[in-house]
């Protein structure tokens, strides 16, 4: 993780397995694999986002299959990432801005919902 929130996410998790998991993935990465990542990441927001705009219910069958296909997502590229974690993190996409702005209007909240039905 090169970038301005390492060193928080050092502090904050250093101690844990999936960090630990995540820098000893993320450090053999090429180019060419985090444009990979992007490209799956960027691909599921657009996904949640249509199923939003959709009106699709975040705890309807759609977004929990989007729900564990984003899990899949973390586990294969970052660490292995069990409900309650990824329940976790869907915490951190509504409380936290840094998150949250990733996302269009809405979807966020979207996402967080689909992950804590899942």
């Amino acid at each position: 993780m090169k970038n301005e929130y390492a060193e928080e996410a050092r502090q904050r998790w250093g101690d844990t397995e999936a960090y630990k998991q995540s820098q000893q993935r993320t450090g053999s990465y090429t180019d060419e694999d985090w444009a990979r990542i992007k490209a799956e990441a960027d691909d599921l927001t657009a996904r949640f986002t249509a199923l939003k705009e959709s009106g699709a219910p975040a705890g309807g069958p759609s977004a929990i299959a989007l729900a564990e296909e984003h899990r899949a997502h973390i586990s294969r590229w970052f660490y292995d990432c069990p409900k309650d974690v990824h329940r976790g993190l869907g915490d951190l996409y509504v409380s936290d801005e840094r998150f949250r702005r990733n996302y269009p209007d809405g979807v966020a909240e979207f996402i967080h919902d689909a992950i804590h039905a899942a």
